[in-house]
């Protein structure tokens, strides 16, 4: 069996893991009551749901990506990079078939979202705030995305880096679950959680600002 075998199949278990982990975390969330909102009903849970998975997450938004711009586009960078190298790693098979020139970009985009990474555990560590939320999770989860990130571009500039392209997968795909990337099954749930609850009072989405006469 070869290494290049073993390592695909390493990956292929981890993501079984991560499948499977995930399912059942769905479950135990779907099958939870949600909360009754005893309150009149004000607006439109549907239209509130809407924003919150749209207009909602724009950085005009959210007072807290206004004033933190830079951590923000760090962010949207970080999660571009990990959707682009998953999709990489899933059409693995096609890359024979890039031409160079779109290869060499998927690779510097990749690497540039493994840095990107790197500077979100060294903000955490150098932030008094984060460092004091932080815990031996928060980084573990990010460095092993960043080693998916960095391995993923060296493997698409080199064919050395495949065997450990797919370990470093596998190993990612088993710790989701497990740590905080499982996240990424949370924020349906909190979106859509949030936009029903703030529709249906008539919060989401802002009504229009009406004045006092002279107000202005």
């Amino acid at each position: 069996m070869s290494s290049l075998l073993i390592a695909q199949l390493a990956a292929l278990a981890g993501l079984t893991v991560s499948a499977a982990g995930l399912a059942a975390r769905w479950r135990e969330m779907a099958w939870r009551p949600a909360p009754v909102d005893r309150a009149p009903a004000k607006g439109d849970p549907a239209r509130g749901v809407l924003y919150a998975f749209t207009l909602g997450m724009a950085p005009w938004a959210k007072e807290c990506t206004r004033i933190h711009a830079m951590a923000y586009l760090r962010g949207i960078g970080f999660h571009l990079a990990i959707f682009v190298g998953l999709v990489a790693l899933a059409t693995r098979s096609a890359w024979p078939m890039l031409t160079p020139m779109i290869r060499d970009a998927v690779a510097v985009l990749l690497a540039v979202g493994a840095v990107l990474a790197a500077a979100g555990s060294a903000m955490r560590l150098r932030e008094p705030n984060l460092r004091a939320l932080s815990n031996p999770d928060d980084h573990l989860s990010i460095w092993l995305v960043a080693a998916f990130l960095a391995l993923t571009a060296l493997a698409l500039w080199n064919a050395r880096f495949v065997v450990p392209m797919y370990l470093a997968a596998g190993l990612l795909f088993a710790y989701i679950p497990l740590g905080k990337i499982r996240h990424c099954l949370y924020f349906f749930f909190a979106r859509r959680s949030f936009g029903r609850f703030a529709g249906r009072r008539g919060v989401l989405p802002h009504p229009t600002a009406t004045f006092p006469e002279g107000a202005r």
